[in-house]
């Protein structure tokens, strides 16, 4: 069992930033992460519409600030940052049901990367099929075989089943991230405390 599991949607602003900061604590002590993917708008319209009704009625100083911290985090992370892409919210389902195709192979966190990149960096519309096939060629996958895959039951059952996984365990948005199973963590400013916590774990371990 992985240390850490990371729940995500490649739509989400905040987890490109933490996938970020995820894989720099890799790097740095070796943390073993379980990157689930999920669909943060199905989590939303369960447990967390303030979200949609935040986007219909922005508070403006709030939407200002939100602006600037995106863009400081994205200069201290040292990635090009979108701070709103032409097509936001963007429908993630395919690119999702890719993730999940991909769970467990080594290819996830390559297309995982790639995507968010497209997106955030590059300001292209992910769900789009010719975007879609642009990346998975730029990460060697097979666009033809994998799209095909997306359309099988199991696939968007996994999807389905991970969204309601994450609902389950108490989360309420992307990335939410566990550590030991059942300590949770939202958001990737709680960073410094999840790197406490995995050093904490293996102290006791």
């Amino acid at each position: 069992m992985a240390e850490v599991e990371c729940f995500f949607d490649l739509s989400s602003p905040w987890t490109y930033f933490a996938v970020h900061s995820l894989d720099e604590l890799h790097k740095e002590i070796g943390v073993t992460i379980d990157w689930r993917p999920h669909l943060v708008g199905g989590v939303f319209n369960a447990v967390n519409p303030s979200v949609h009704n935040s986007r219909e009625k922005p508070v403006v100083p709030k939407q200002n600030y939100n602006k600037k911290d995106q863009q400081d985090w994205a200069r201290f992370l040292g990635i090009r940052m979108h701070y709103r892409p032409s097509v936001f919210p963007v429908n993630a389902v395919k690119v999702m049901r890719i993730c999940c195709a991909l769970e467990g192979s080594d290819k996830l966190f390559p297309f995982m990367m790639a995507t968010f990149d497209a997106y955030w960096g590059d300001d292209k519309d992910i769900s789009q099929v010719p975007v879609i096939t642009e990346i998975l060629q730029k990460v060697g996958l097979d666009p033809a075989a994998i799209l095909a895959s997306i359309e099988q039951q199991p696939v968007k059952d996994k999807l389905r089943h991970n969204t309601d996984e994450l609902i389950k365990r108490g989360g309420f948005g992307s990335p939410t991230i566990f550590v030991g199973g059942d300590d949770m963590y939202f958001g990737n400013d709680r960073m410094p405390l999840i790197k406490d916590a995995i050093l904490r774990r293996r102290q006791n371990d």
